[in-house]
Order: C-alpha cells, then structure tokens, then sequence
C-alpha cells in the first residue's frame, strides 16, 4: 500500500477462539463450553491463559510486518452474560492488552464485541482505546455510555448495504452526526455481509470521503461525555 492507506491488522479474543477449540465449530448454543466453565474450570482457565499469550506475540508479530492498528474481535463474548464474561473474557482481553501497550505502546487497540450493548460500562477499563459499537446500539447512546476518554467505532447497520443508495447515504450521516465531531472510526456495526452489492461497498467509502466536518457540524458545541458510572 506504500503509505497510501492505514494498515490494521486484526486478532480473535481468547474467549472467541476458545469456542472454536471446545464447540469444534460454529455452534448457535454455545452449550459444551459454558458447560466447561463449570465442570472443568481450570482447564479452560489454562487454554484461555495459553490462547492470551499466543494472540498477544501474533499481535506483536503483526506489527513488526507494518499493522499500525491492532482490532480484537470478541465475536461471541456477547453470548455471555455480563457478569460471566467479566470472569471468563474480560481477564483474558486485559492481559493481551497490558502485554501490547507495553510492548507496542504507540500502537491503538480497537475491541470489538457483537452484543456488546449490556457490556459497554465493563469494556470502559480494559485499557483500549477504541471501542467498536455494533448496530443494535444507539451510537448518541454509545457515546454517553463509554464517555470521552475513549473513541469509538460504527456502526452503521450491514443490512443498509442492500437498501437504496440514498437510503444508505442518510444513514451514514445519521451516525456520524450522532457520533459527535471527534473521536469517531466510520464503520459498519459488524462486517459485510455475504452477497453485498459491490457498488454499496464503494458508495459507502464515497460518502465517507466526502464528509466535511466543518459543514456537518457547523455551530456544534463540542459537549464534553461523562461517562455513565
């Protein structure tokens, strides 16, 4: 890309990629391995811990070849019960990121969580600096949730790719206005869904590159986000 575009580079969560190793699959239960956190603790403690350092060399790994952005996609912690992922992801989250800002401290760390509308309050301290909204979260909401000390990501719903043209282009000024004039990655809620029209995916980006903040948010008084205790 020789400068032309940001290089991110992107890792699963322990939590996420333990569901792969225990379900040996995709699964829409999730049963064998929250079965797991009960009738064998301390092996999935073990495989969580070892599954932490490996993502954590890949990451730094991923940044001695060019990543100038690492995202940590915990796909299935929403299936979780807040106080469960506390116990059984956020730990495991926490570590890789303490290992990466000291290893890479000028590196972001983006975390991304699907279902993470009953998790924002708990994902405030883990040490990222970006936290990545999906679509069923109302971003004016987001925003007051996480506060100002971190950005946020999103989250314009996949589906609109598949509406009008103008029809998507409302909504991706929807969310950037509610997103406020700083502090904000432009992105879908979650990823592209199969079968999406091309020329959506392109009108998307050409909308965004033609977005001035200095004329969608004239007169805008810059309101500084307490974040919700």
């Amino acid at each position: 890309i020789d400068g032309e575009a940001a290089l991110l580079g992107f890792v699963g969560a322990p939590w996420t990629i333990a569901t792969y190793v225990v379900e040996g699959g995709m699964t829409n239960t999730y049963t064998n391995i929250k079965r797991m956190c009960h009738t064998a603790p301390n092996v999935l403690r073990g495989l969580l811990s070892h599954l932490a350092e490996a993502i954590s060399d890949y990451i730094i790994y991923q940044v001695n070849s060019g990543a100038q952005c690492i995202q940590i996609f915990d796909s299935w912690g929403g299936q979780l019960p807040p106080h469960v992922w506390e116990q059984w992801s956020k730990p495991y989250i926490r570590q890789i990121v303490a290992k990466i800002k000291t290893e890479c401290p000028h590196i972001p760390l983006v975390l991304y969580i699907n279902g993470n509308g009953g998790l924002l309050e708990r994902m405030k301290d883990i040490g990222v600096d970006v936290i990545g909204l999906d679509w069923t979260v109302d971003m004016a909401d987001g925003r007051r949730r996480v506060g100002d000390g971190i950005s946020v990501q999103g989250n314009v719903d996949p589906a609109y790719l598949f509406s009008p043209l103008p029809v998507l282009t409302h909504e991706i000024h929807r969310v950037v206005k509610a997103a406020g004039p700083k502090g904000h990655i432009l992105n879908l809620g979650h990823g592209v869904l199969q079968k999406t029209p091309e020329e959506a995916v392109a009108h998307f980006f050409d909308v965004t590159r033609s977005l001035r903040y200095d004329t969608l948010f004239q007169g805008h008084l810059t309101e500084e986000l307490q974040p919700v205790a």
